[in-house]
């Protein structure tokens, strides 16, 4: 039986790290298989590129190399990681994927959406997340939130709302997928309406 892919999105700050990590936890607790990973990176190749795509040395990086980056360690994740992780049925749980490739690199950049959807296909085999939680959350406030701030993280507010509205579009043209969850609530609110509706899917 395959497993099930549970993706994490939302803008700097928006907490998705810390629930997923508990998700993973309580998930574990109740018997699931497990795999909790992140993008980029995720496995070791994709970790050395992230390292690039995230360093401050790199601020002068083209829009296009951004997109090739995060798409080629996304292409190691998939076949190292995820797919294996899935024929084996286990519930993957990521922190980001190929829709925060849309929302960044498409809606914020201005890349074009539809060819950056014909690539990530390529990039993934067209491997899509059977579930998107959303934690939404004004940006300002997320920024807030961070302790230190990425090359990502250091972009301009109006990008960052452009990421934001991204996010909105993608969500609203897949609402059999994508669940938005209001990230001002309290972690523990949050949590508990994650752990509902994902055990309501894996039922």
């Amino acid at each position: 039986m395959r497993g099930l892919f549970v993706t994490f999105e939302g803008t700097e700050g928006s907490g998705k790290s810390t629930q997923i990590r508990a998700l993973a936890e309580f998930l574990r607790e109740q018997g699931y298989s497990v795999v909790l990973t992140r993008e980029p990176g995720g496995t070791p190749i994709g970790d050395q590129v992230r390292r690039i795509l995230l360093d401050h040395a790199n601020d002068e990086m083209h829009p296009r190399t951004e997109v090739l980056l995060f798409l080629a360690s996304r292409a190691q994740h998939v076949e190292e990681l995820i797919r294996p992780a899935l024929k084996a049925g286990k519930v993957v749980l990521c922190d980001r994927y190929a829709d925060s490739t849309l929302a960044y690199q498409g809606y914020a950049r201005g890349e074009d959406v539809s060819e950056l959807r014909r690539l990530i296909d390529y990039a993934t085999g067209g491997l899509w997340p059977d579930l998107t939680f959303w934690l939404d959350l004004p940006v300002e406030e997320g920024l807030a939130r961070l302790d230190s701030k990425n090359r990502l993280d250091s972009e301009a507010l109006t990008f960052h709302r452009r990421v934001r509205e991204g996010y909105k579009r993608l969500a609203a043209a897949e609402p059999q997928r994508w669940v938005r969850i209001d990230g001002t609530l309290p972690r523990a609110e949050i949590q508990e309406q994650i752990r509902k509706i994902l055990l309501a899917r894996l039922k």
